[in-house]
Protein backbone atom coordinates (compact mmCIF):
# COMPACT_ATOMS: atom_id res chain seq x y z
CA UNK A 1 0.00 0.00 0.00
CA UNK A 2 3.01 2.34 -0.30
CA UNK A 3 1.76 5.57 -1.85
CA UNK A 4 -1.38 4.91 -0.89
CA UNK A 5 -2.23 4.77 3.01
CA UNK A 6 -0.63 8.30 3.64
CA UNK A 7 -1.93 10.76 6.02
CA UNK A 8 -4.63 11.59 4.15
CA UNK A 9 -6.15 8.87 3.06
CA UNK A 10 -6.31 7.22 6.65
CA UNK A 11 -8.16 10.12 7.69
CA UNK A 12 -10.96 9.52 5.85
CA UNK A 13 -10.71 5.35 6.30
CA UNK A 14 -10.78 6.53 9.90
CA UNK A 15 -13.60 8.92 9.64
CA UNK A 16 -15.75 6.16 7.70
CA UNK A 17 -15.07 3.36 10.42
CA UNK A 18 -11.85 1.71 10.13
CA UNK A 19 -10.40 0.43 13.63
CA UNK A 20 -6.50 -0.01 13.53
CA UNK A 21 -3.91 1.26 10.92
CA UNK A 22 -0.47 1.33 9.78
CA UNK A 23 0.97 3.38 7.99
CA UNK A 24 2.89 3.30 4.38
CA UNK A 25 5.73 1.05 4.68
CA UNK A 26 9.21 2.81 5.49
CA UNK A 27 12.51 1.36 4.77
CA UNK A 28 14.62 1.25 7.90
CA UNK A 29 17.79 2.40 6.25
CA UNK A 30 15.79 5.07 4.77
CA UNK A 31 14.90 6.00 8.33
CA UNK A 32 18.65 5.93 9.68
CA UNK A 33 20.22 7.02 6.80
CA UNK A 34 17.90 10.07 5.50
CA UNK A 35 15.80 10.42 8.31
CA UNK A 36 14.09 13.64 7.69
CA UNK A 37 13.30 13.01 3.75
CA UNK A 38 11.93 9.66 5.22
CA UNK A 39 10.01 10.89 8.33
CA UNK A 40 7.35 12.53 6.10
CA UNK A 41 6.05 8.37 5.60
CA UNK A 42 6.01 8.39 9.33
CA UNK A 43 3.37 11.79 9.68
CA UNK A 44 -0.32 10.60 11.62
CA UNK A 45 -2.61 12.65 13.35
CA UNK A 46 -3.79 11.82 16.91
CA UNK A 47 -7.58 10.88 15.77
CA UNK A 48 -5.90 8.10 13.56
CA UNK A 49 -4.91 6.25 16.82
CA UNK A 50 -4.41 2.89 17.10
CA UNK A 51 -1.79 3.06 14.50
CA UNK A 52 1.26 1.39 13.73
CA UNK A 53 4.22 2.45 11.35
CA UNK A 54 5.30 -0.30 9.28
CA UNK A 55 9.02 -1.27 8.64
CA UNK A 56 10.93 -3.24 6.21
CA UNK A 57 14.61 -4.38 5.96
CA UNK A 58 16.44 -7.30 6.48
CA UNK A 59 19.03 -6.37 9.19
CA UNK A 60 17.78 -7.17 12.86
CA UNK A 61 19.84 -4.66 14.35
CA UNK A 62 19.18 -1.70 11.73
CA UNK A 63 15.44 -2.09 12.14
CA UNK A 64 15.39 -2.11 15.54
CA UNK A 65 17.58 1.30 15.60
CA UNK A 66 14.86 2.74 13.52
CA UNK A 67 11.97 1.36 15.60
CA UNK A 68 13.68 3.43 18.74
CA UNK A 69 14.45 6.84 16.30
CA UNK A 70 10.49 6.13 14.97
CA UNK A 71 9.40 5.95 18.55
CA UNK A 72 11.41 8.87 20.10
CA UNK A 73 9.81 10.92 17.10
CA UNK A 74 5.99 10.35 17.08
CA UNK A 75 4.94 7.42 19.54
CA UNK A 76 2.99 5.26 17.45
CA UNK A 77 1.00 2.61 19.11
CA UNK A 78 2.79 -0.15 17.69
CA UNK A 79 5.78 -1.33 15.35
CA UNK A 80 4.71 -3.35 12.47
CA UNK A 81 7.65 -5.47 10.49
CA UNK A 82 6.61 -6.13 6.75
CA UNK A 83 7.45 -9.61 5.88
CA UNK A 84 5.12 -9.65 2.87
CA UNK A 85 5.72 -7.23 0.29
CA UNK A 86 5.86 -8.86 -2.95
CA UNK A 87 7.82 -6.19 -5.01
CA UNK A 88 10.40 -6.63 -6.64
CA UNK A 89 12.70 -3.86 -5.65
CA UNK A 90 11.81 -4.75 -1.82
CA UNK A 91 12.73 -8.48 -2.20
CA UNK A 92 15.98 -7.70 -4.40
CA UNK A 93 16.99 -6.38 -1.14
CA UNK A 94 16.08 -9.40 1.33
CA UNK A 95 13.20 -7.55 2.44
CA UNK A 96 9.54 -8.18 2.60
CA UNK A 97 8.24 -11.66 1.48
CA UNK A 98 11.75 -13.03 0.61
CA UNK A 99 12.42 -13.42 4.34
CA UNK A 100 9.93 -16.21 3.97
CA UNK A 101 12.63 -18.24 2.30
CA UNK A 102 14.75 -17.68 5.03
CA UNK A 103 13.24 -18.32 8.41
CA UNK A 104 16.40 -18.19 10.16
CA UNK A 105 17.01 -14.34 9.07
CA UNK A 106 13.25 -13.69 9.61
CA UNK A 107 13.51 -15.10 13.23
CA UNK A 108 16.55 -12.88 13.89
CA UNK A 109 15.20 -9.99 12.33
CA UNK A 110 11.87 -10.22 14.26
CA UNK A 111 13.56 -10.91 17.40
CA UNK A 112 16.45 -8.98 17.62
CA UNK A 113 13.45 -5.76 17.23
CA UNK A 114 11.04 -7.28 19.45
CA UNK A 115 13.23 -7.89 22.02
CA UNK A 116 14.34 -4.23 22.11
CA UNK A 117 11.13 -2.55 21.49
CA UNK A 118 8.49 -4.63 23.15
CA UNK A 119 9.16 -2.79 26.24
CA UNK A 120 8.12 0.54 24.62
CA UNK A 121 5.29 -0.47 22.34
CA UNK A 122 4.24 -3.86 21.09
CA UNK A 123 5.78 -5.44 17.69
CA UNK A 124 3.47 -6.91 15.07
CA UNK A 125 4.25 -8.53 11.99
CA UNK A 126 2.73 -9.13 8.25
CA UNK A 127 3.44 -12.13 6.36
CA UNK A 128 2.24 -14.03 3.26
CA UNK A 129 1.47 -17.90 3.43
CA UNK A 130 4.51 -18.50 1.60
CA UNK A 131 7.33 -17.82 -1.11
CA UNK A 132 5.75 -20.02 -3.96
CA UNK A 133 3.27 -23.05 -4.07
CA UNK A 134 5.44 -25.43 -2.97
CA UNK A 135 6.75 -23.42 -0.08
CA UNK A 136 3.99 -22.68 1.70
CA UNK A 137 5.16 -21.86 5.08
CA UNK A 138 2.92 -19.79 6.97
CA UNK A 139 1.79 -21.50 10.29
CA UNK A 140 5.63 -22.32 10.98
CA UNK A 141 6.47 -18.45 10.47
CA UNK A 142 3.62 -17.50 12.81
CA UNK A 143 4.75 -20.13 15.56
CA UNK A 144 8.45 -18.86 14.70
CA UNK A 145 7.40 -14.77 15.24
CA UNK A 146 5.49 -16.27 18.22
CA UNK A 147 8.42 -17.45 19.79
CA UNK A 148 10.45 -14.33 18.78
CA UNK A 149 8.27 -11.87 21.10
CA UNK A 150 5.88 -10.67 18.08
CA UNK A 151 2.00 -9.96 19.60
CA UNK A 152 0.18 -10.11 16.88
CA UNK A 153 0.05 -11.31 12.48
CA UNK A 154 -1.46 -10.30 9.78
CA UNK A 155 -1.68 -12.71 7.39
CA UNK A 156 -2.08 -12.09 3.50
CA UNK A 157 -3.93 -15.58 1.82
CA UNK A 158 -1.93 -15.41 -1.26
CA UNK A 159 1.96 -16.75 -1.83
CA UNK A 160 5.07 -14.05 -3.23
CA UNK A 161 4.72 -16.01 -6.48
CA UNK A 162 1.21 -14.91 -6.92
CA UNK A 163 1.41 -11.33 -6.56
CA UNK A 164 -2.13 -10.41 -6.11
CA UNK A 165 -3.65 -12.87 -8.19
CA UNK A 166 -5.47 -15.93 -7.68
CA UNK A 167 -7.63 -16.17 -4.81
CA UNK A 168 -6.49 -15.94 -1.09
CA UNK A 169 -6.19 -19.51 0.78
CA UNK A 170 -8.22 -18.76 3.99
CA UNK A 171 -7.49 -22.36 4.69
CA UNK A 172 -4.24 -21.51 5.38
CA UNK A 173 -5.03 -18.51 7.06
CA UNK A 174 -7.53 -20.63 9.42
CA UNK A 175 -4.58 -23.24 9.89
CA UNK A 176 -2.20 -20.05 11.23
CA UNK A 177 -4.42 -19.31 13.36
CA UNK A 178 -4.89 -22.85 15.50
CA UNK A 179 -1.40 -22.58 15.50
CA UNK A 180 -0.39 -20.26 17.70
CA UNK A 181 -1.82 -18.31 20.52
CA UNK A 182 -1.09 -14.77 19.51
CA UNK A 183 -3.65 -12.79 17.06
CA UNK A 184 -3.88 -13.58 13.52
CA UNK A 185 -5.43 -10.80 11.28
CA UNK A 186 -6.95 -12.28 8.17
CA UNK A 187 -5.80 -10.54 4.88
CA UNK A 188 -7.09 -11.16 0.96
CA UNK A 189 -9.99 -10.50 -1.29
CA UNK A 190 -12.36 -9.04 1.95
CA UNK A 191 -14.52 -6.63 -0.24
CA UNK A 192 -18.17 -6.65 1.64
CA UNK A 193 -19.48 -6.73 5.15
CA UNK A 194 -20.80 -10.05 4.13
CA UNK A 195 -17.37 -11.23 3.63
CA UNK A 196 -15.77 -10.31 7.03
CA UNK A 197 -18.91 -11.71 8.62
CA UNK A 198 -18.64 -15.11 6.63
CA UNK A 199 -14.57 -15.67 7.63
CA UNK A 200 -15.26 -14.61 11.56
CA UNK A 201 -17.62 -17.55 11.10
CA UNK A 202 -15.34 -20.03 9.11
CA UNK A 203 -11.97 -19.59 10.71
CA UNK A 204 -9.85 -19.15 14.20
CA UNK A 205 -9.16 -15.22 13.49
CA UNK A 206 -9.08 -12.33 15.78
CA UNK A 207 -8.94 -10.10 12.84
CA UNK A 208 -9.29 -8.80 9.33
CA UNK A 209 -7.27 -6.85 7.33
CA UNK A 210 -8.40 -4.33 4.03
CA UNK A 211 -6.15 -3.50 1.78
CA UNK A 212 -6.51 -3.17 -2.05
CA UNK A 213 -10.87 -3.05 -1.85
CA UNK A 214 -10.14 0.30 0.82
CA UNK A 215 -8.42 1.97 -2.14
CA UNK A 216 -11.28 2.64 -4.33
CA UNK A 217 -14.39 2.22 -1.70
CA UNK A 218 -12.71 3.15 1.79
CA UNK A 219 -16.77 3.40 2.10
CA UNK A 220 -16.23 -0.58 2.95
CA UNK A 221 -15.53 0.31 5.97
CA UNK A 222 -18.64 1.93 6.75
CA UNK A 223 -20.09 -1.10 5.21
CA UNK A 224 -18.36 -3.33 7.56
CA UNK A 225 -18.95 -1.56 10.55
CA UNK A 226 -23.22 -1.79 9.94
CA UNK A 227 -22.62 -5.54 9.44
CA UNK A 228 -21.20 -5.82 12.49
CA UNK A 229 -23.51 -4.07 14.39
CA UNK A 230 -26.10 -6.16 12.60
CA UNK A 231 -24.55 -9.19 13.77
CA UNK A 232 -23.92 -7.78 17.36
CA UNK A 233 -27.79 -7.03 17.80
CA UNK A 234 -29.61 -10.19 16.26
CA UNK A 235 -28.78 -13.12 17.26
CA UNK A 236 -29.97 -15.16 13.50
CA UNK A 237 -28.09 -12.65 11.58
CA UNK A 238 -25.65 -14.27 8.87
CA UNK A 239 -23.37 -12.99 6.21
CA UNK A 240 -25.87 -14.18 3.76
CA UNK A 241 -28.77 -12.41 5.72
CA UNK A 242 -26.72 -9.24 5.99
CA UNK A 243 -26.01 -9.38 2.29
CA UNK A 244 -29.82 -9.50 1.38
CA UNK A 245 -30.45 -6.66 3.49
CA UNK A 246 -27.89 -4.95 1.18
CA UNK A 247 -27.05 -2.39 3.65
CA UNK A 248 -27.04 0.95 2.03
CA UNK A 249 -23.79 2.14 0.37
CA UNK A 250 -22.53 5.46 -1.07
CA UNK A 251 -24.38 6.91 -3.50
CA UNK A 252 -22.46 8.32 -7.09
CA UNK A 253 -22.80 11.84 -5.40
CA UNK A 254 -21.31 11.07 -2.33
CA UNK A 255 -18.61 9.20 -3.99
CA UNK A 256 -17.80 12.11 -5.75
CA UNK A 257 -17.85 14.33 -2.89
CA UNK A 258 -15.38 12.20 -0.78
CA UNK A 259 -13.40 12.22 -3.95
CA UNK A 260 -13.30 15.52 -4.56
CA UNK A 261 -12.50 16.45 -0.69
CA UNK A 262 -9.76 13.92 -0.79
CA UNK A 263 -8.03 15.77 -3.39
CA UNK A 264 -8.47 18.90 -1.42
CA UNK A 265 -6.86 17.62 1.32
CA UNK A 266 -3.82 16.21 0.13
CA UNK A 267 -3.44 19.81 -1.85
CA UNK A 268 -3.29 21.72 1.48
CA UNK A 269 -1.52 18.91 2.76
CA UNK A 270 1.01 19.52 0.72
CA UNK A 271 3.36 16.57 0.65
CA UNK A 272 3.11 16.17 -3.14
CA UNK A 273 3.63 19.55 -3.97
CA UNK A 274 1.56 22.08 -5.75
CA UNK A 275 -1.69 21.75 -7.74
CA UNK A 276 -0.79 20.46 -10.38
CA UNK A 277 2.00 17.73 -8.64
CA UNK A 278 -0.66 16.74 -6.48
CA UNK A 279 -3.39 16.31 -9.24
CA UNK A 280 -0.43 14.03 -11.18
CA UNK A 281 0.57 11.69 -8.02
CA UNK A 282 -3.18 11.21 -7.41
CA UNK A 283 -4.38 10.58 -11.00
CA UNK A 284 -3.80 6.52 -9.96
CA UNK A 285 -6.04 7.25 -6.74
CA UNK A 286 -8.73 8.47 -8.62
CA UNK A 287 -8.61 5.74 -11.15
CA UNK A 288 -9.00 3.32 -8.47
CA UNK A 289 -12.16 5.27 -6.99
CA UNK A 290 -13.70 4.48 -10.34
CA UNK A 291 -13.72 1.22 -10.94
CA UNK A 292 -17.11 0.81 -9.43
CA UNK A 293 -18.65 3.70 -11.38
CA UNK A 294 -20.68 3.36 -14.44
CA UNK A 295 -18.89 4.55 -17.73
CA UNK A 296 -15.47 4.12 -16.06
CA UNK A 297 -13.40 3.46 -18.86
CA UNK A 298 -13.74 6.76 -20.25
CA UNK A 299 -13.82 8.04 -16.95
CA UNK A 300 -9.96 6.78 -16.40
CA UNK A 301 -8.75 8.12 -19.28
CA UNK A 302 -9.66 11.31 -18.28
CA UNK A 303 -8.34 11.12 -14.65
CA UNK A 304 -5.13 9.94 -16.79
CA UNK A 305 -4.65 13.27 -17.59
CA UNK A 306 -6.65 15.69 -15.11
CA UNK A 307 -4.61 19.06 -14.21
CA UNK A 308 -6.44 20.57 -11.37
CA UNK A 309 -8.82 20.62 -9.21
CA UNK A 310 -11.80 22.61 -11.16
CA UNK A 311 -11.21 20.01 -13.91
CA UNK A 312 -11.75 17.24 -11.72
CA UNK A 313 -15.06 19.11 -11.01
CA UNK A 314 -16.09 19.35 -14.01
CA UNK A 315 -15.42 15.86 -14.48
CA UNK A 316 -17.62 15.06 -11.91
CA UNK A 317 -20.23 17.33 -12.65
CA UNK A 318 -20.49 16.42 -16.21
CA UNK A 319 -20.49 12.68 -14.86
CA UNK A 320 -23.38 13.26 -12.66
CA UNK A 321 -25.34 14.60 -14.92
CA UNK A 322 -25.67 12.02 -17.14
CA UNK A 323 -25.67 9.25 -14.46
CA UNK A 324 -27.55 10.54 -11.18
CA UNK A 325 -29.88 7.71 -10.44
CA UNK A 326 -32.67 9.90 -9.65
CA UNK A 327 -35.50 11.49 -11.45
CA UNK A 328 -33.98 15.47 -10.54
CA UNK A 329 -31.30 17.66 -11.49
CA UNK A 330 -28.50 16.83 -9.27
CA UNK A 331 -27.15 19.26 -6.42
CA UNK A 332 -23.96 19.76 -8.39
CA UNK A 333 -20.44 20.43 -6.67
CA UNK A 334 -18.62 22.81 -6.15
CA UNK A 335 -15.25 24.02 -4.46
CA UNK A 336 -16.57 23.93 -1.07
CA UNK A 337 -18.44 20.80 -1.28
Amino acid sequence: MAGVTDLVFRKICKEMGADVMTTEFVSAEGILQADKRTRKYTEFEEEQRPLGIQLFGADGQRMAEAADKIIDWKQPDFIDLNFGCPVKKVVSRNGGSSLLKNCPLLADVAGTVASRINHRVPVTAKIRIGWDASSINAPEVCRILEDQGIQAIAVHGRTRAQGYSGEADWNIIDACARAVSIPIIGNGDISSGADVLRRQSETAISAVMIGRAAMGSPWIFREIRAALNEKKHSIQTTASSILAKKIPGMSLQDQWQLILRHVRLSMEWGRYGNELQTLRSMRSRLMAYSRGFPAGKPLRLRFSQVASLQELQDIANEHLSQHFPTPHSPEFLTPNS
